[in-house]
């Protein structure tokens, strides 16, 4: 007589797996998705503005022309034409840069996961601002990373807590959004990010420099990359994207590194994905001839939205909150005056048909429970306005 055994139980997941959880803003996305809830939750780009007829123009001249170069496997570092157009860009805009310089990335949340590989084993210090890039916290921590947070103001990283957190810690890099920050909105401005610089390289530390929003500038003048700053040239990594200037569907991203840093990526990349789609590259290559074009129709566009968000916000929340005034990019920082819970409140709010994403997973360690994000990008101002009406109710009731 045979005896059935019940099968074994498989080995668990790996420890970081199961404790990293998933991004709270999709799960914010997911539970809003109806087309009445007006949701400023997202950082999502207006879709209306995708430039739909260059995009398809480009791609039709790539595959009309060089069907077998764009359908076929490329080279793990990029196609040459993009690495070019990108290099002249980045050289346009003040920090001289080769196509060997870069490495084209399936957007710029996958150069965060090489620099990742690359950079840091399990237990590694790596410093963030506070708060930080939702995302960045993810890749960091599953990564195995030890996540500290730097105090920061209105001007960003406080470089005498930088200080004394590296002395103290003996971090291995230090991530930072200083132009636009998400989720703030902030940007460091030039003295700062020099000091950040003299820091690096006095105590030998990474800096990534991330800008995914630079481009999207409504006042003001732009402000240096850090790494164009004396002393932060062979240990800062900046990290690029097109998702918010040509469409995030294409997921193409690219990073500027130290040559030794960068043929690490490139081997993490190949493990990977071996290399992003060779045929969006070379639509995209073709579509920067008319990108700033584009932009400029974009920034136009944002900056009302922008302004329509300030111009309501003094009635849509309660009184003695605060808020900044961010210069571009997508987002707008509020504090709600205690014992406001932004994130106990978000159920009820969404009862209006109206979203916003709470504060607190944003933060590394001990959370502002007082703060929200707002995204004012994707909804035209009159839709802005009604919004703001339904996020007055619900946190009036």
């Amino acid at each position: 007589m045979s005896v059935t055994r019940a099968p074994a139980a498989l080995p668990p997941l790996e420890a970081r797996a199961r404790t990293v959880g998933g991004s709270p803003v999709r799960e914010i996305l997911a539970v809003t998705a109806r087309p009445e809830v007006i949701n400023f939750a997202g950082g999502l780009p207006a879709p209306e503005l995708f430039d739909r007829e260059g995009i398809a123009a480009a791609f039709r001249a790539v595959l009309e022309e060089s069907p077998e170069r764009a359908l076929q496997y490329s080279t793990t570092e990029g196609e040459p034409a993009l690495r070019s157009a990108v290099a002249a860009r980045v050289t346009a805009q003040g920090l001289p840069t080769d196509p060997d310089d870069l490495l084209v990335t399936t957007g710029s949340q996958q150069a965060l996961s090489l620099l990742a590989s690359a950079l840091t084993d399990p237990g590694d210090t790596v410093l963030v601002e506070s708060p930080c890039y939702l995302a960045a916290l993810q890749v960091f921590g599953l990564a195995g990373a030890r996540i500290l947070p730097v105090p920061c103001d209105a001007d960003g990283v406080d470089p005498a807590a930088l200080e004394e957190l590296i002395r103290a810690e003996r971090p291995k890099l230090l991530y930072l959004v200083p132009t636009f920050q998400n989720p703030t909105g902030r940007t460091m401005p030039a003295v700062r990010r020099a000091a950040l610089a003299t820091t690096a390289a006095r105590h030998g530390l990474w800096i990534v420099e991330d800008d995914p929003y630079g481009e999207l500038r409504y006042d003001g003048d732009r402000v240096p990359w850090i790494a164009s700053f004396p002393g932060a040239a062979d240990r800062t990594v900046l990290l690029g994207s097109f998702s918010k200037v040509m469409a995030p569907g294409l997921r193409l991203g690219w990073l500027r590194a130290p040559g030794t840093l960068r043929r690490a990526c490139a081997v993490a990349k190949q493990a990977a994905d071996l290399h992003t789609p060779t045929l969006n590259q070379l639509a995209a290559a073709r579509y920067l001839d008319v990108l700033d074009r584009h932009v400029a129709t974009v920034r136009a566009v944002y900056g009302a939205r922008r302004d329509a968000m300030l111009a309501g916000l003094a009635d849509a929340l309660p009184a003695g909150s605060t808020w900044n005034r961010p210069e571009g990019g997508m987002f707008l920082w509020a504090r709600l005056p205690e014992p406001y819970d932004t994130t106990a409140l978000l159920r009820r709010v969404v009862e209006y048909d109206v979203a916003y994403v709470p504060g607190e997973p944003f933060y590394a360690a001990r959370p502002d429970r007082t703060t929200l994000r707002l995204c004012f990008v994707t909804q035209t101002p009159e839709e802005i306005g009604e919004g703001l009406r339904r996020l007055a109710a619900g946190l009036s009731t």
